[in-house]
């Protein structure tokens, strides 16, 4: 994993797999293991795995049902058949690969995933075993499973990772885009008084308003503290914090709030106010960035993650995950415990806090949610390449990194923007490496 911590890092899918619990193991059934039955025949041939025909038709009704969710127009059956089928095929031959490239999972790694998954779902072991049982799965073909799909992560990484290549013009390149762009995108972190203006005001009630905002701005200018003042006057949801925005890129600010400040210092508050459909506003600069130090604004955060599979989707990871948050926020768990006892990788044991980062340390999905954020704030599911995310901010600072530390960063952001094409290029590869045979319908 490139723009992620190493942390994050493919693990243990303990999350996803506890949804077995409910689903049949026909993803990775082995041709030694299959039993075909008359409506299971076998589509296609894939080095020495199978894959059948009701795999097809379960793959194919969970995207038409995913492509109804969202309002998409559906693809006839033919078509869903044969991206289903393509998939499939792609799965077994990443799978025979990694089992060939002799990715090896050791028996106290398994047990302790197996473990985790008894865990996920308020199960002992013993429990486990019996509710599989119930459920029609056999145990051992349960661990199986669970080892092929993290020998998959493993060797996945390693092999597309080792394809991807950064040289050092592709770093100054980046970087130097990097600074330009920092010019244009500046980050302010602006207080305010607000006096709200009621739509549709009089002009008695406009100057009534208009006064109110003017002796607040006149009593910042004679000496009291701006956070005092907004504290008392503003009346708009930020002046509990004494006015203060916190620090946002230019782009997600009104204009008019830029073009009001842009050209103080920090710690001036502007001379006139400045009027907007809200109100009348009195403005301070607190802090103005624009990268032309070399500074970054560095944020740590703390995430639970929760691996997708076939058998876990990404939306039911997410529903998950908006349960957690529900809880969070209405103060039956901490997020730090959430965290503990749910995310998979390894800052779990540290309550899923991931230390500070720098912009461009996380996969840009990830990194554009935690952004978004005040601190406190706790975002929506997020969906990586590597899970769905729940993710909190801590903290922000604001701090010149070590030049090989920047330089490191753009790497690892290189290296990410590169590797779907390179995943995709390895399995393309792998694909025409192996022995596929079509049956059937597929063969047609």
């Amino acid at each position: 994993m490139t723009d992620l911590p190493t942390s994050l890092k493919p693990a243990l899918i303990a999350a996803a797999l506890a949804a077995l619990l409910l689903a049949p193991l026909a993803q990775a059934q082995s041709a030694k293991a299959a039993a075909t039955r008359p409506a299971d025949s076998i589509a296609a041939i894939v080095n020495q795995d199978l894959v059948t025909e009701i795999e097809i038709q379960q793959r194919a009704e969970r995207a038409r049902e995913d492509a109804k969710r969202r309002g998409e127009s559906l693809p006839s059956a033919a078509e869903l058949r044969k991206a289903a089928l393509d998939s499939l095929i792609d799965e077994r031959v990443v799978l025979t690969y990694a089992r060939e490239a002799g990715a090896k999972i050791d028996e106290v790694e398994l047990d302790r995933v197996v473990a985790n998954v008894a865990a996920q779902n308020n199960l002992t072991l013993p429990e486990l075993r019996e509710r599989l049982k119930t459920e029609g799965i056999e145990y051992r073909r349960f661990r199986e499973n669970l080892r092929d799909q993290m020998m998959v992560e493993r060797v996945r990484e390693r092999e597309v990772q080792g394809r991807i290549r950064v040289n050092d013009s592709d770093v100054e390149e980046f970087l130097a885009k990097k600074r330009e762009a920092g010019k244009v995108n500046a980050q302010y972190n602006i207080a305010q008084v607000l006096v709200i203006v009621p739509e549709g005001a009089n002009a008695a009630v406009l100057a009534e308003k208009r006064a109110k905002a003017e002796a607040a701005l006149a009593r910042i200018k004679a000496g009291e503290a701006f956070d005092v003042v907004a504290k008392q006057v503003s009346e708009d949801a930020y002046k509990d914090k004494g006015g203060e925005l916190g620090l946002r890129p230019a782009a997600k600010l009104p204009d008019a709030f830029v073009a009001h400040v842009k050209d103080l210092k920090s710690g001036e508050v502007a001379a006139t106010l400045m009027r907007s459909g809200a109100g009348f506003h009195v403005l301070k600069l607190i802090e103005k960035q624009d990268g032309s130090d070399g500074s970054v604004v560095q944020t740590r955060a703390r995430h639970v993650l929760l691996r997708v599979s076939p058998q876990l989707t990404a939306e039911l990871a997410a529903r998950r995950l908006a349960e957690y948050k529900r809880s969070i926020e209405t103060g039956k768990v901490s997020f730090e415990a959430v965290a503990r006892e749910n995310s998979e990788d390894g800052s779990a044991s540290n309550g899923g806090d991931l230390g500070w980062s720098s912009p461009g340390g996380f996969v840009p999905e990830f990194e554009e949610a935690m952004n978004a954020l005040n601190l406190g704030g706790i975002s929506a599911p997020v969906v990586s390449r590597f899970g769905v995310h729940l993710i909190q901010v801590l903290e922000r600072r604001s701090t010149i990194p070590d030049p090989k530390q920047v330089r490191a960063q753009a790497q690892a952001a290189l290296r990410e923007q590169k590797y779907e094409a390179a995943f995709t290029d390895w399995v393309k590869d792998l694909r025409g490496r192996a022995f596929i045979e079509m049956r059937g319908e597929a063969s047609q």
